[in-house]
Parts: C-alpha cells; structure tokens; sequence
C-alpha cells in the first residue's frame, strides 16, 4: 500500500473517531478540571475539619461501641458498610440502609467521632457544584450506560491519538519538529498549534484517556470479582445455617485482620449479607502504608459468629488495575505539585480538541468554496483538485505544509 493510500487512511480514522468523542471529551475535560482539585476547593469553601481537637493522647473509643451508638440513634436502619476517611482523622463513618437486599443507592452516611461517638454529621447527597460535576464526569446522570458509553469514548480518543501520531510523524520527517507557520493563513497556524499541543500531551492523554476507560468499567469488574473470587472463599459456607443472635464485635474482626496482615491497615468493613461479603461474614478490607500498595485492598473474611479468619487472598489483577487507575486519572499520587500538571494538560488538551473542531469546520468551509469556485468556472473536478479541499486539516497531505 503505497504512503498516500496508508495516510487517507489514517485521516479518516483520526477524523470520526475524533468527531464523534469531542463533544464527550470537552465536557470530561472540564468537569475534570474542578475534581483535580476537589481537596482544596474544600479548604478554600472554609471547610473544617470534623472532628475537633483533643490533648493528644485523647483514647479512641472501640468500634463496636461507635455501631452499636449508631443502631441506638437510628434504630430503622441497618449497618452495611463501616469506612475511615484518611483525610477526616478521628472519624468512623457508617453507611447505613433500610434493610441489607436494599438497593444500592438506598444508604444514609453517618459521620462519628472516635472518640466521643457524638454524631459529627450526616453528610447530604446529590447536591452541590462538586457532586453534579462528578455525576456527568462518571456517568452523565445515567447509571452503568452512561459510565460503559463514556468509556467506548474514551476508547475512541485513545485510537484518535495513535491515528493521529501516525499522521504527524511522516510529515514531520520533511518538517522541523513544532513548527508553526504564523506567516501563513489563521486556519495553517491552528493545525500546526493543534498538532505540536497534541505530541506535547500525547503521554498524558494515553494514561488519562485508558485509565478513564478502565474506571469504567469498575462495576463489571466488580461483578467479576463478586463472581470468581469472592464465590471461592465463601463456597465453604454455601450449606451452612443462617446466623442467629449477636455477632462477634466489630473489633475483634479488625483485630483479627491484622494480626493476618500486620503491615497492613483496615480502610472498609462489609457487614454479613452484603455484596461484598457473604451472610456469614465480616469482609474487612486492608490497606498498605506506602503510596502505591495504599490504592490497593486485600480482603480478608472473618466469621461474623466466631470471629475468626476463614480467608484471606490478594485481589485479582483486574481489580488492582481499577484501584491503580483511579488516583492516576487525578493526579491524586504526588500532592498539589502533580495536581498542578494534571491541570495544565488538562487545559492544554481542551484546547486541542477545540482546534480540531474549528479545523473541521475550516475544512468544510473551503471545500463548500473550493466546489463553488470549480462549478462557477466549469473546471473539470479532477482528484488534485479536490485533494486539498478533501484532506485540509489535519496533517494528510504534504501539499498542505507546502501552501
């Protein structure tokens, strides 16, 4: 296939796959921009932190009394799941339900101190800039479709960016790298800007666009794992009999999870009968200390009645990659410094997609005023004629950089 066939073809790939998930990036792209920086709105809102301070060395109230506080204040409702939010110290939240086959967007936070089991806050959902900025970011407001379509988008910007490269390359084998014509027409100075901004964050880009991709796709992971894994260390008590009476304590749970895994922390408890457990179970969830294993969870079952480990494996492959992908599409690993160049790139690949917009337009325009000038004249419509109307913008065709 000779050069000029390979590189029509690639055009064309990069122009649909660009065009159809533009509009989708824009808006990802700009609701991400605030999410990069959810922690510091926070602090500049005047957000404080929870719970007050205390002389040091104030004891921490054992997790049991805290659920056991919390049944008492809401006694219609049931305890799910029990987390500690590492940027809310001295707090236990629980998450509460009507009933524990509720639905998964039936649920009630409830916010503790840990050392006074006074009732913090009850944190109100659905509402504010940030969370309707992390809806459309997630989902659009339309559940697992909306999360697999911006997924199959974020598909298609990964492919426009390798179509594009192959692109750029052979042409730049004849050019100066970043070359910027601004002695020539405004639509020549946007192609060559949107060519040198797209390489500059073509790195970038990849990660952000594929790790959004897998984020995706967390709840099929999810069921995968509910399915195979979870299925395995929970077969031994398919037959056993329903628990009755008082479970062990909570604590004793977490006790016994990291005595299994002492380098470890517990982030997230699962009562019995959740989907991340099973009716006979306690699932506690442990954490490592250092940046990376932090992202990563190990469960670790504890029989709710007995009170003793019955299982405890490292997560499958593909659940690690959600957790690893997740910080890495926020820039949530190095603090404000990488926050900071998350942000600009971001910046940078809104303006990108901008220009690839107006290039298309551009490119219509002048073949719309190429045909006009041919028909008025009666030329006849021969193939280098309609070359460069056909192919205007975006790095096909040599003639092109020789305008």
């Amino acid at each position: 296939m000779s050069t000029v066939k390979q590189v029509k073809i690639w055009f064309q790939i990069h122009k649909w796959t660009s065009l159809i998930c533009t509009a989708f990036l824009l808006m990802l792209c700009l609701t991400g921009l605030p999410l990069i920086f959810h922690e510091e709105i926070d602090e500049l809102e005047g957000k404080p932190q929870l719970a007050p301070a205390m002389p040091a060395g104030t004891p921490v109230l054992a997790q049991e009394r805290l659920a056991q506080t919390v049944r008492q204040q809401f006694p219609n409702k049931v305890i799910r799941f029990v987390y500690w939010d590492e940027h809310e110290p001295n707090t236990t939240t629980f998450t509460l339900s009507d009933s524990m086959s509720a639905p998964a967007d039936n649920y009630k936070l409830v916010i503790l101190d840990n050392r006074t089991a006074q009732v913090l806050e009850e944190p109100k959902l659905q509402e504010g800039f940030m969370y309707v900025m992390l809806q459309l970011h997630i989902d659009m407001f339309m559940g697992i479709g909306g999360k697999l379509f911006l997924g199959l988008m974020g598909l298609l910007f990964v492919v426009a960016i390798g179509s594009g490269l192959m692109l750029y390359s052979p042409i730049m084998r004849r050019f100066n790298f970043g070359m910027i014509r601004t002695e020539k027409s405004t639509r020549l100075k946007w192609l060559d800007l949107h060519n040198l901004l797209g390489v500059v964050t073509v790195v970038w880009a990849t990660v952000v666009g594929f790790t959004g991709v897998i984020n995706t796709l967390a709840e099929v992971v999810q069921g995968i794992w509910q399915q195979g894994q979870l299925a395995e260390m929970i077969a031994p008590y398919k037959k056993a009999a329903p628990l009755r009476g008082t479970l062990s304590p909570l604590d004793q749970a977490l006790r016994v999870a990291r005595q299994a895994a002492p380098d470890m922390e517990p982030s997230f408890v699962a009562y019995p009968g959740t989907l991340y457990s099973s009716k006979h179970h306690y699932a506690v969830f442990m954490k490592g200390s250092t940046p990376l294993t932090e992202r990563m969870a190990k469960p670790a079952l504890i029989d709710a009645k007995k009170g003793k480990l019955t299982d405890m494996r490292s997560m499958p492959w593909y659940v690690n990659a959600v957790f690893l992908s997740q910080p890495l599409h926020f820039g949530d690993y190095g603090g404000l410094p990488l926050k900071i160049i998350w942000a600009l790139f971001d910046i940078i690949t809104i303006v990108v997609l901008g220009s690839g917009l107006y290039l298309w337009f551009a490119r219509n325009k002048a073949t719309k005023a190429q045909m006009a000038r041919l028909d008025k004249t009666k030329m006849p419509k021969t193939g280098s004629q309609l070359e460069d109307g056909e192919i205007l913008t975006l790095n096909t065709q040599e003639s092109e950089y020789r305008e």
